[in-house]
């Protein structure tokens, strides 16, 4: 049975670790065929990794680049060149087995990645089909240029037949995340990842979520998602399950449905969950969301400028984002909320409308972030407001460095300094770039947590301290 060994390169533990979800799902559909090993580079930053491809000596290897960088402008920090120099070329020094990049920011910048890594092969999107495909042709020795989704090095180029974003069915196993690598650090910092859908019909323009898994949503049955939750629970206990869907309630029903399944078998489980689409958010969907287990969720609006929601093309307006918060503080569900600033036809008129509406429907215990500033994505529609502004030129690379859209309806640092001076008065408000809190607050939030058993989010947590902190002057 040939052997292969998958690579998370991704190390970057903030706001909390990741576990590579992807890598889990590709190898639960491959070890049947296979002998899969999974190496997780989060915690020791591939320090063994050498000492694993000796011993384990694959025959092919598959590395995944998750992130290419933080996405913020003031604060930019650019993880591929300590992936590729730290991880990847070295491995590529010590064996002849084959090298084959895929994961989401490597779908992204496929074609410079190869050149960079001058790696043998690259999956552009999901793999559970294109690698499957390629690994089984290569095993035969047979031509893989004209896989889809599949790119072929070739010296300091890069080539392929017909590169296309897979829009099949995705793995219907499950990802078994804590049998396939060392689950426990993940357990005391981060969540379970379950992914309920693939795909998304929506049309921000910055986002690169319909390039990586279509334009269409793709759902799994509520039963077998509750039965993945079922099986991990009893295998690791008590832990944290976070829904990493592009957002949480789309299509209309889908999260009810899932929730409703939680209920009815009665499990006693602790969920967040990021996005939350103010279109098809309600009163009945948080009330099945507390019912379930859900203790913190994330809301993302990027705005509450009519304006800018259009121009963003969020795909709701403004009457709808105020009717998902005042459910919410109904509901007193815990929420961070994310705000992005400086998109086209932002000014200091829209900024304030942000604002009116955190005061007025936000709930102070709730944690917002701030955001300046949009990363411009390949073959995304802010790429060509870009390119029409003259932000960036025709065949700029976006790789490196990362290019950031602001408008030209406000200068970039009026823009931060009214982030600056929102979040000076607002203690439940935080400027994206200084999210990190001191770590004497750290060391206080997890005294008081063990002390008082607190269930509540850390940020609620934080927040206290942070309040009380300013009362005494310390901030």
């Amino acid at each position: 049975m040939k052997k292969l060994l998958l690579v998370n390169c991704n190390t970057e533990k903030a706001p909390y670790p990741v576990p590579p979800l992807g890598l889990c799902l590709l190898s639960a559909g491959l070890e049947d065929d296979w002998e899969v090993s999974i190496y997780d580079c989060m915690f020791d930053e591939g320090v063994d990794l050498i000492n694993r491809v000796l011993q384990f000596k694959p025959d092919y290897i598959g590395f995944s680049i998750r992130n290419i960088d933080n996405t913020m402008p003031d604060n930019c920090v650019y993880y591929v060149d300590n992936q590729i120099s730290r991880i990847i070329l070295p491995v590529k020094k010590i064996t002849s087995a084959k090298i084959i990049l895929g994961g989401s920011g490597f779908s992204i910048f496929p074609q410079e990645l190869m050149e960079l890594t001058q790696a043998d092969y690259g999956i552009i999107g999901e793999g559970e089909t294109a690698f499957r495909q390629l690994l089984d042709s290569l095993d035969k020795g047979e031509d893989v240029f004209s896989f889809r989704n599949v790119l072929v090095g070739s010296g300091t180029k890069a080539g392929s037949g017909s590169a296309y974003i897979h829009q099949g069915l995705f793995s219907d196993r499950f990802s078994e995340i804590d049998r396939k690598i060392d689950f426990t650090p993940y357990r005391e910092r981060g969540a379970y990842s379950i992914q309920t859908k693939r795909g998304c019909s929506h049309g921000c323009i910055y986002c690169t979520y319909p390039l990586l898994e279509g334009t269409a949503f793709r759902t799994r049955k509520p039963v077998d998602i509750v039965d993945e939750i079922e099986q991990a629970q009893s295998r690791v206990g008590d832990v944290m399950f976070e829904f990493v869907d592009s957002t949480f309630n789309d299509p209309r029903g889908h999260a009810e449905a899932i929730c409703r399944e939680i209920i009815r078998r009665k499990l006693r489980v602790r969920l967040r969950t990021m996005g939350i689409n103010p279109r098809n958010s309600s009163e009945e969907l948080f009330e099945l969301m507390m019912e379930a287990g859900f203790i913190q969720i994330d809301a993302t609006p990027d705005s509450a400028s009519p304006i800018l929601l259009s121009n963003l093309g969020k795909g709701f307006d403004l009457h709808e984002v105020q009717q998902m918060a005042t459910a919410i503080r109904k509901f007193n569900l815990p929420t961070m909320w994310f705000f992005l600033f400086g998109g086209p036809g932002e000014n200091s008129e829209t900024f304030k409308e942000t604002l009116d509406f955190i005061d007025q429907y936000i709930n102070p215990e709730d944690l917002v972030y701030m955001a300046s500033g949009l990363r411009v994505y390949p073959n995304t529609p802010l790429e060509k407001t870009a390119l029409q502004e003259q932000v960036i030129k025709p065949g700029q690379s976006l790789l490196y460095p990362p290019v950031f859209y602001f408008s030209n309806g406000i200068t970039r640092d009026r823009l931060v300094q009214l982030i600056h001076d929102a979040s000076s008065d607002r203690l439940n408000c935080i400027y994206s770039a200084e999210t990190r809190p001191p770590l004497e607050m750290l060391q206080e939030a997890h005294k008081l947590r063990a002390e008082q058993k607190l269930k509540e989010p850390m940020f609620r947590t934080l927040l206290r301290i942070r309040k009380e902190w300013k009362g005494k002057g310390l901030l």
